[in-house]
């Protein structure tokens, strides 16, 4: 830790955090996977795996690197074998969500990877998670939307291309958005101009990855390349003094992902993370999870430990989730809707309209 003195989370806070409704725009569906479900599906697939209890597949699961991450994902990925699968721990995402009164998810799914590794066509992975959708909305009362992406590192032209025309195609069927993934290094958003400006004639929106382990440069090109409208991460843009005021005149929405950015290296601890900077240069700022049972958080948590570290009071983190809310690709007359619903879920839960929270 950096020295910092660090706060506990006063109960009623705590208790404030768990109920209060929320909003998440930055979880990837392949990184939700539980170690537990990881372990049925290797089973039913036989799957090899390199654990074989739910202990040692937690261990094993625990984020060390970047490269034991790609191999986890790597792994993930080859135990989703059928479209059963893919509905499966869309259902179990979801239900971990409701757990948590996140009410709409913007779920990140890559789908080429599991048409290249296991030959799922794009309309069966669409139709298994379209079906754990459905469901979670009628069951559950959560609703989610899908962000189709590019891996950056996997992805020749003609394969970003042809994703691009399968997020077109599910434009009205589940699909909210166009995203970028995958190691920036070495990859920058220029690469992939094409498949972007295809996606945007069609209207679908751009929210890219970018500025994470590559620099100002890599927001740049996502900004003027891609016409990304939202930033998965975003951190780094402190290192640009102009394009802080950039982002900040136009008020462009940044994913943050506190444990994430910490297990990667982005911040040393999250008492030093950049989180309070970017709230003090008036930067639209939402909380995230990224791939939470691989750094060993959820959407609850994130928001628990910013509480704690930096002293964020009620005010604060219901503003957090306002701006999740309206910064969804959700449609203008749900978030007007759903602003409301919030408002009176937090004035409920504070006792009485207008109190702090002690």
């Amino acid at each position: 830790m950096s020295g910092k003195a660090e706060r506990i989370v006063p109960t009623s806070l705590a208790d404030f955090i768990r109920g209060m409704p929320k909003v998440e725009l930055h979880v990837h569906l392949e990184g939700s996977i539980r170690p537990e479900t990881l372990l049925e599906l290797a089973r039913r697939n036989q799957i090899t795996l390199p654990a074989r209890t739910v202990e040692e597949l937690s261990e094993w699961y625990a984020f060390r690197d970047f490269a034991h991450f790609i191999e986890i994902y790597v792994a993930i990925s080859r135990c989703l074998r059928t479209p059963d699968d893919l509905e499966l721990i869309a259902r179990e995402f979801l239900r971990g969500q409701a757990v948590q009164n996140v009410r709409h998810s913007e779920v990140t799914f890559t789908p080429y990877t599991h048409y290249t590794l296991n030959r799922i066509e794009f309309a069966d992975q669409l139709a298994a998670i379209n079906r754990a959708r459905v469901w979670a909305e009628t069951e559950l009362g959560v609703t989610m939307g899908m962000v189709t992406d590019i891996s950056r590192n996997s992805q020749p032209t003609e394969h970003s291309l042809l994703v691009a025309d399968w997020a077109i195609s599910a434009k009205d069927n589940g699909v909210v958005a166009f995203g970028l993934g995958g190691p920036e290094m070495g990859y920058p958003p220029e690469m992939f101009e094409e498949a972007f400006a295809k996606t945007r004639t069609a209207g679908l929106p751009a929210a890219p990855h970018a500025g994470e382990t590559v620099g100002p440069e890599s927001i740049w090109g996502a900004l003027d390349s891609l016409r990304a409208v939202r930033l998965g991460h975003g951190v780094r843009c402190l290192e640009d003094a102009k394009l802080v005021e950039h982002l900040r005149e136009r008020q462009i929405p940044l994913e943050v992902c506190p444990t994430s950015n910490l297990c990667l290296g982005v911040a040393s601890s999250i008492a030093d993370h950049p989180l309070p900077k970017l709230l003090a240069e008036g930067l639209y700022v939402t909380i995230n999870s990224d791939d939470p049972p691989m750094f060993n958080t959820t959407l609850t948590d994130e928001y628990l430990k910013v509480a704690e570290i930096f002293g964020f009071e009620d005010q604060l983190l219901e503003g957090l989730v306002m701006n999740a809310l309206r910064a969804s690709f959700l449609p203008a007359d749900r978030k007007a809707e759903m602003e409301l619903q919030f408002r009176a879920e937090f004035d409920k839960l504070r006792g009485e309209e207008g109190s702090q929270v002690q």
